[in-house]
């Protein structure tokens, strides 16, 4: 009995390591697995040959005219994470109110933003176009990678969700092709669905800023950029917690101010390069700055304003003739500064880069 109890207690425990050392379960992908204008003939057939009204998903299939099974329930799920459906009992389906202004607005333009509050509210594709609003997207290898490393999604699920997510955002009209690179256009300010608290508090997970911590600001001093300095830099760095620097006499008083500004860089945590103008005293600091491998959040008001070489780092671009510009800016600098300090190495330039772009 004695002998059997012990081999029992021992086999427990073999079998209670084994669960220790079990590999962690790779993270799922949530996001829709069809793109915003393939799901969106589900609600409009039910509009078309319903009247609206909620229905069996049988039904829904016999609307849109195909088989009933799983793919089907699969599109209807996707169609839920956007909010065109929900399900109001079991093995029901019902029109959202977002999806019957996308197929039946009722004023200019309602149905581009229903579409776009859709992009807004669908899992991961929501995350990644917050991540990148106002900037181009990566490069594809760049892009791959940061999608499995900061957004989870499993590797062999990324050229689907490039799919999902480049239909999705052209069918809402959140990207515009500038040159041979697609821009993500910022649409934050003027849909609902976009919580600008909710972003910094994710984003901010796990980043430490201690009282002190500096942010430099390079940028022309001259109207009308330097006055965004205090209009919108400066709150935008308090408001990542850091404390705003800018390099003129008022803030280093006398000296060498090229000393002041090497002291100003060297001693930041993160630095900001406005390169609106491309202003050669702001190129020149922003030399120093990646010879030092600091991280920089580059802003420019187009495309012509940042040189060859750092256009495969990330820019936030802003447009003045968009009402929100400002406020778009100062939210997208906040941001793009805290995950600069999560992740220095999306904001630094890489050694060598330089070379290969004048090659």
């Amino acid at each position: 009995m004695a002998k059997g109890a012990a081999a029992k207690k021992a086999h427990s425990a073999s079998k209670k390591g084994k669960r220790k050392g079990k590999a962690p379960t790779p993270e799922r992908a949530s996001y829709p697995r069809h793109s915003l204008d393939r799901v969106l003939r589900i609600p409009r057939a039910i509009i078309d040959q319903n009247a609206g009204r909620d229905c069996s998903e049988q039904d829904a299939a016999g609307f849109v005219g195909i088989g009933y099974g799983g793919p089907f329930r699969l599109e209807i799920s996707s169609a839920i994470k956007f909010g065109l459906l929900d399900r109001p009992t079991t093995g029901r389906i019902a029109v959202t109110e977002l999806a019957r202004r996308a197929i039946r607005p009722q004023s200019p333009g309602d149905d581009t933003k229903a579409l776009q509050e859709a992009v807004l509210k669908a899992p991961q594709v929501a995350e990644v176009y917050e991540h990148y609003r106002g900037e181009n997207l990566p490069d594809r290898n760049f892009f791959e990678n940061a999608l499995e490393d900061k957004f989870g999604i499993p590797r062999d699920k990324i050229p689907d969700f490039i799919s999902v997510f480049e239909q999705s955002l052209e069918v809402a009209k959140l990207v515009q092709r500038v040159d041979d690179r697609a821009r993500i256009i910022d649409v934050t300010e003027s849909v609902p669905g976009s919580d600008e608290q909710q972003r910094l508090r994710r984003i901010s997970k796990d980043v430490k800023v201690a009282s002190g911590d500096s942010c430099f600001v390079m940028m022309p001093f001259v109207e009308p950029i330097g006055a965004y300095y205090e209009k919108i830099y400066a709150p935008a760095i308090r408001k990542a917690g850091l404390e705003p620097v800018r390099a003129d006499t008022e803030i280093f008083g006398t000296g060498k101010i090229i000393d002041q500004i090497w002291s100003g860089i060297n001693a930041a945590r993160v630095l900001v390069a406005e390169l609106t103008t491309r202003n050669p005293n702001v190129f020149y600091e922003l030399g120093l700055a990646h010879a030092l491998q600091k991280p920089v959040v580059l802003v420019a008001g187009t495309e012509d304003d940042v040189p060859f070489d750092l256009r495969h780092i990330r820019v936030i671009y802003y447009d003045m003739r968009d009402p929100f510009w400002g406020q778009k800016l100062l939210d997208k600098v906040s941001e793009n500064i805290l995950s600069a300090l999560k992740n220095p190495e999306e904001a630094i330039l890489p050694r060598g880069l330089s070379q290969r772009g004048s090659e």
